[in-house]
C-alpha cells in the first residue's frame, strides 16, 4: 500500500501548494487521482465514477463559509475515497452467544491459518477465551502450524493429523472446545479454488454440520480487483458474513482488492498487515483513508467541515419545524464550540437577545454555562431512541441516564423541562411563519 499512500500524499501536497483551484489545476488533480487508483488496481469504471462525482460536486456546490476551494476539494476527495472503501460505518464485533463459532474459508495461499491465529490474538486481547480447530486434511503442515500458533497464544486447540474426515474433526473439535468453556471457536478449513468441486463440497458439509454463527472469507489482497470474483464465488456456495483481507502491507494492489470486495456488498471486518500475530486490526474505512492521505494535517479541516454540516442540519430541521432532543443536543454542541457564553452574547446585537438574557451578570452567565455542560452530559448518556422521542423517558430510564452521566434525576428532569419549552417555542415560530405566508399570499 506504500505506493498508493505516497501517490495520494503527493496529491494532497499538490492541492495544498496551489495558489487556488482553477480549471487546469482541477483537471490535473483528478488525473493524478485516477493514475494513483488505477496503479493500485482499483476498477477502471469505479475510478471514473469516483472522479466524475468529485468534479460534478465541486463545480455544483460553493464551499461552505470559511472553507477555501482547496480545502473543499480535499474534503470531497476524502469523502469519496471513504465511500468506495466501505463507508463510515465501523466494523463491529459481537459475540451474540457462547461459544460463538467462526468458520474460516478461502483459497490456498490466502493466509487462512495465520489469519486464524491473528483473530485468536485479537479476541484474546479483548478478554475472550478462544479455541482453534484445524480441519485441513490436504495441506502438509497445516496441523503443526495451527498447533504452534495456539501454543504461542496459550489457548486450547484441536488437530487430528491421522484423520481424513474434515467434518468429523470439526465436530470432535467443537465438543472439546465446549468442555474447555471457550467464548469463541475459530475453525480453519482447507484452501480451495473455485474449480475444486470436491473441496467446495467439503466446506458445505462442514458448514451444515457445525452451523457456524459467522463465516469469514480470507482474501489475499495481492489479487487486486480480482478479489471481487472470489468473494462472489464463495458466496454462491456458503453465506459469507464478513471478510479478512491479508497482506495489505506487501502489495500496491490492496486498494483495488478492498474497493472491489466492498462493491460486492461484503463487509470487511479484519485487515492483516504483517507477518506477526499482532499485525491485525478491525477495519475502519475512515482511518484507512486517513492513513492513505497522510491525514495528520487534514484532521482539523475535517472537524471544521463536520461542525458546519451539523450546524446546517440543525438550521434545516428548525426551519422545517422539526425539533427533538437530538436537535437540541446539536444546538448546544454548536454553541459550546463558539466559546464561553459571555463572549457569544457579546457578539450578538442586544435586539436579538430575549429580555431576560440582556441583564444577566457574570455569575448568572457562568451558571448557565455549567447547566449547558450538564445537559450535554445527560443527552450523551441517552440512547438514540430516547433522543429522537423523549416521551419514552420514564422514571427507570431517567435514573439510568442520571447514573451514566454523573448527574441526578433532578438534573435530567430539568433538561426535559427546558427541552419542552424549546420545542414549544419552535412550534410557535413555525405557526407564525405559516400565518405570515398565508397573509402574504392574500
Amino acid at each position: 500500500m506504500k505506493d498508493l499512500t505516497d501517490s495520494l500524499s503527493k496529491l494532497v501536497d499538490k492541492i495544498r501548494g496551489a495558489s487556488h483551484i482553477d480549471e487546469e489545476t482541477l483537471k490535473e488533480v483528478l488525473k493524478d487521482l485516477q493514475r494513483a487508483l488505477l496503479k493500485a488496481d482499483v476498477d477502471v469504471k469505479l475510478v471514473y465514477e469516483l472522479t466524475k462525482s468529485i468534479e460534478e460536486e465541486y463545480r455544483k456546490e460553493e464551499p461552505p463559509s470559511g472553507i477555501s476551494s482547496k480545502d473543499y476539494l480535499l474534503y470531497l476527495i476524502y469523502n469519496k475515497l471513504i465511500s468506495i472503501m466501505g463507508g463510515e460505518t465501523e466494523a463491529k464485533v459481537e459475540l451474540t452467544k457462547r461459544p460463538y463459532v467462526i468458520l474460516l474459508v478461502g483459497t490456498e495461499g490466502s493466509g487462512k491459518t495465520t489469519s486464524a491465529g491473528k483473530m485468536a490474538y485479537w479476541f484474546s486481547r479483548k478478554g475472550y477465551r478462544v479455541g482453534l480447530i484445524e480441519t485441513d486434511t490436504v495441506r502438509p503442515g497445516a496441523h503443526d502450524q495451527l498447533r504452534q500458533l495456539a501454543e504461542k497464544l496459550n489457548i486450547p486447540f484441536h488437530v487430528d493429523p491421522n484423520s481424513k474426515d474434515a467434518v468429523d474433526i470439526a465436530l470432535k473439535g467443537l465438543e472439546k472446545m465446549r468442555k474447555e468453556k471457550v467464548d469463541l471457536i475459530i475453525i480453519d478449513t482447507a484452501g480451495r479454488h473455485r474449480n475444486e468441486e470436491e473441496l467446495m463440497k467439503e466446506i458445505k458439509e462442514i458448514y451444515n454440520a457445525v452451523t457456524p454463527d459467522e463465516v469469514v472469507l480470507v482474501i489475499d489482497s495481492t489479487m487486486g480487483k480480482q478479489a471481487a470474483a472470489q468473494a462472489e464465488a464463495f458466496n454462491r456456495n456458503v453465506p459469507i458474513n464478513s471478510i479478512f483481507l491479508t497482506k495489505m502491507d506487501s502489495t500496491s494492489r490492496g486498494g483495488g482488492a478492498l474497493a472491489s470486495v466492498v462493491r460486492t456488498g461484503a463487509k470487511i471486518k479484519f485487515v492483516g498487515s504483517g507477518e506477526y500475530l499482532e499485525d491485525v486490526e478491525l477495519f475502519n474505512a475512515k482511518k484507512f483513508v486517513q492513513r492513505l492521505l497522510g491525514m495528520g494535517n487534514l484532521e482539523e479541516l475535517m472537524e471544521r467541515m463536520k461542525s458546519i454540516e451539523e450546524e446546517d442540519q440543525v438550521l434545516m430541521e428548525l426551519s422545517e419545524g422539526k425539533f427533538n432532543m437530538l436537535t437540541f443536543m446539536k444546538q448546544l454542541e454548536s454553541m459550546t464550540k463558539l466559546g464561553p457564553l459571555s463572549k457569544l452574547l457579546q457578539m450578538l446585537p442586544m435586539t436579538m437577545l430575549p429580555a431576560p438574557m440582556r441583564s444577566l451578570n457574570d455569575d448568572q452567565l457562568e451558571d448557565a454555562q455549567i447547566r449547558m455542560r450538564r445537559w450535554l452530559a445527560v443527552m450523551r448518556s441517552m440512547t438514540r431512541e430516547e433522543l429522537m422521542d423523549p416521551s419514552v423517558l420514564d422514571a427507570s430510564r431517567i435514573k439510568r441516564i442520571a447514573l451514566g452521566s454523573g448527574t441526578t434525576p433532578k438534573d435530567v428532569r430539568e433538561l426535559i423541562r427546558q427541552y419542552e419549552l424549546m420545542k414549544k417555542m419552535v412550534g410557535e415560530l413555525k405557526r407564525s411563519q405559516r400565518r405570515l405566508g398565508r397573509f402574504i399570499k392574500q
